[in-house]
């Protein structure tokens, strides 16, 4: 008989209607918001840069009048002088004409009067201007952080929508034609004819699941470790024959689903593992009992399953087995026998949670976690930061289960303590003794030499350029923010107030804004503390006022740590976005969307995360920093991220700039203590 040529026909009723549109809706929606936000961002910038372009001509206009008005003051004394001298004159010759030098001296006086007048408006003119770049930069603040929020909201959205395209689900009719082989039986070659039609069906299948991908160009040169698979959900043979030259030909109709390892996806789109971290199994989805009728290859666009297209009957699903796209076998289906499998399931337990499973140094997610891996040799890890990794080469030839424990790494400082420190007390901040990281002790950080700033590219304009630092001698630093209970103990020991108890209070974080609460305080700062609590509502001068408090205490000089120590202290002698690479990772700090209980909620009891090299916690988020400022800084830079700012934002680099009497309760403050 004539054999038709190959035909490929396939339809999607992949989800329900609109999925696909809303995917891609809700992604354009936030690339809007991005520019919109972005837009506001570069004009509040350009606004910025004019007004210090402003105050810097106001400040230059103030050291001229200043300087004119020593001139003018020495002007004043000479007119007096002369004036002095003609009078004593006038004593002895009462003739003597004084009118010039009279006037000459009330022409002084006024003239110094005036300089004076101008100085007073000119620092007037300042100190208003400041105050409005004070303000204008709280706005890029909060700008930057509802971008990079925005930022974070796409990549979901991409994740989400790449998962949605994967999870595809379809009918499709293909023919195929095969020799029978001499030594087989006819059963034999209808049953490897439908098989080998099957493969090429589910090829087929998946080739355009990858062509019809929103981001296709990003996705496809990584095919190769897409780990991406197919699931037939039902196939049944349409028509079938053999010819008389020994050949067998089989029309087959096959219902399939794609099917992902999800905690690849990230990998695929060049993102944090992070957002792909809540995807720790495939979607599961309800199967259809009906599909569209088949499109031909050309017509093909994945059309929703609400287009108005008739329907054909498909038989019931029974078995919804797995088809690696790699393998050269299929699973089994309702109306094929079942062919030999070269891949079996493999099922990884631990004994942690917000681990990460590498097979072959491929990451597949967090435990508990079931795969289909090929039959053989395979290399088995499974991490989590502050524990000993579990590695094992295992040769897995049928389905079986893995078990494995990581023990937790002995917490230590890297940097060596002097013999000087070794043997002395524990010291005491405020009223308790400092011998725990929940107590803030003290860490000696060693001198060295490092690179500041942007050091990936990823930074705010302010981050750059990159300068190298040398720190010539170690320092103490406290190994946590200063907490509540200490800060409690400096109130009763002085009866100080805070500026937030003196003044509008402090300020909290709403619809990416900050607003002025007047009830909020260090003692009362909007979420719920306890004495563990790193203080907050505490402006630059009143975490000054403290560091000045604990050095007439302890007898030893404590102050806030300058820019390139804090940096220094929190890179800890590595290069990375954050102590432990370039990626947030989840639950491994408190700050925006990190994935812990705090996250976007309130600032988490200090040392509650995994410290950094030098021992210290808490450098990435929880709360903002404060740091001492240099004698030509108006402003003042806070470091280290925070509950609720995003992830980007706690990068080691970044820096924002603050007036000194802002306070909020997401800012507080460490110390370093001065050998």
């Amino acid at each position: 008989m004539r054999i038709a040529p190959l035909s490929f026909f396939v339809t999607a009723t992949l989800m329900a209607a609109g999925v696909f549109a809303q995917d891609t809706a809700t992604v354009n929606a936030v690339e809007s918001e991005l520019a919109v936000k972005q837009t506001e961002l570069d004009n509040y910038t350009q606004i910025l840069n004019k007004h210090i372009s402003e105050e810097a001509r106001l400040q230059s206009q103030l050291a001229l009048l200043r300087t004119r008005s020593s001139e003018l003051d020495k002007e004043k004394n000479q007119a007096l002088d002369a004036m002095n001298e003609l009078y004593r004159r006038l004593i002895d010759d009462p003739s003597i004409d004084i009118t010039a030098a009279q006037t000459r001296y009330q022409q002084a006086v006024a003239t110094h009067k005036q300089n004076k007048d101008d100085i007073s408006m000119q620092l007037a003119a300042i100190a208003s201007h400041r105050k409005d770049i004070e303000q204008i930069r709280i706005t890029k603040h909060t700008l930057v952080n509802t971008l990079e929020s925005l930022k974070d909201q796409l990549s979901t959205a991409r994740v989400e929508r790449l998962r949605n395209e994967f999870t595809r689900e379809g009918t499709l009719e293909v023919e195929h034609t095969i020799n029978c082989k001499r030594t087989e039986t006819l059963a034999a070659c209808e049953q490897r004819g439908q098989q080998l039609g099957l493969q090429k069906a589910t090829k087929r299948f998946i080739d355009q699941v990858f062509a019809n991908l929103t981001e296709q160009r990003i996705v496809e040169p990584k095919r190769n470790i897409a780990g991406a698979q197919v699931q037939v959900v039902n196939s049944h043979v349409v028509g079938s024959a053999f010819s008389g030259q020994g050949n067998y030909s089989v029309n087959l109709s096959v219902t399939m689903r794609g099917d992902m390892n999800n905690s690849r996806l990230c990998s695929l789109l060049n993102l944090d593992n992070r957002f792909c971290s809540e995807y720790g199994t495939p979607l599961s989805m309800g199967y259809q009992a009906s599909y569209p009728t088949t499109f031909s290859d050309t017509q093909l666009t994945f059309k929703d399953s609400t287009d108005n297209i008739g329907q054909v009957e498909v038989a019931k699903v029974q078995q919804q087995p797995i088809i690696e796209v790699n393998t050269p076998r299929v699973a089994n289906t309702k109306s094929t026998p079942s062919p030999e499998v070269n891949s079996v399931s493999v099922t990884l337990r631990s004994n942690v949670y917000d681990d990460e499973v590498f097979i072959n140094g491929v990451s597949y997610g967090s435990t508990k976690l079931t795969v289909k891996v090929p039959k053989g040799i395979h290399d088995i890890e499974v991490r989590k930061l502050g524990y000993q990794p579990y590695k094992a080469q295992v040769n897995i030839r049928k389905a079986q289960t893995i078990n494995a424990r990581l023990s937790k790494k002995p917490e230590s400082i890297a940097a060596p303590t002097p013999k000087s420190e070794q043997n002395t007390k524990p010291i005491k901040l405020a009223t308790s003794t400092v011998t725990s990281a929940s107590n803030n002790g003290i860490v000696i950080i060693p001198a060295g030499t490092f690179k500041m700033g942007d050091l990936t590219g990823n930074g705010l304009a302010n981050e750059r350029p990159v300068v190298e630092k040398v720190l010539s001698n170690s320092y103490a630093m406290q190994n946590t923010e200063v907490t509540v209970a200490q800060f409690r103990s400096f109130i009763t020991s002085t009866g100080y107030q805070t500026e937030a108890e003196k003044g509008k209070g402090c300020a909290y974080y709403k619809n990416g804004e900050p607003i002025w609460e007047l009830d909020y305080n260090w003692n009362n700062p909007g979420f719920k503390q306890a004495d563990n609590f790193p203080v907050v509502c505490v402006s630059y001068e009143d975490a000054k006022a403290y560091a000045n408090w604990l050095s007439g205490e302890k007898g030893q000089q404590f102050r806030l740590p300058n820019e390139v120590e804090w940096e220094y202290a929190a890179r800890a002698s590595t290069a990375s976005e954050y102590p432990w690479g370039n990626e947030i990772g989840k639950n491994l700090a408190n700050c925006g969307w990190c994935g812990s209980e705090y996250s976007n909620k309130s600032a988490a009891p200090v040392g509650e995360f995994p410290p950094n090299n030098y021992g210290l916690y808490d450098t990435v988020g929880n709360v903002w920093e404060w740091t001492q400022k240099r004698a030509s800084q108006d402003d003042v830079t806070v470091r280290g991220g925070a509950w609720n700012f995003a992830p980007s934002l706690a990068r080691v680099s970044t820096r924002l700039a603050l007036a000194a009497d802002f306070r909020a309760n997401y800012i507080g403050f460490r110390l370093v203590r001065e050998r």
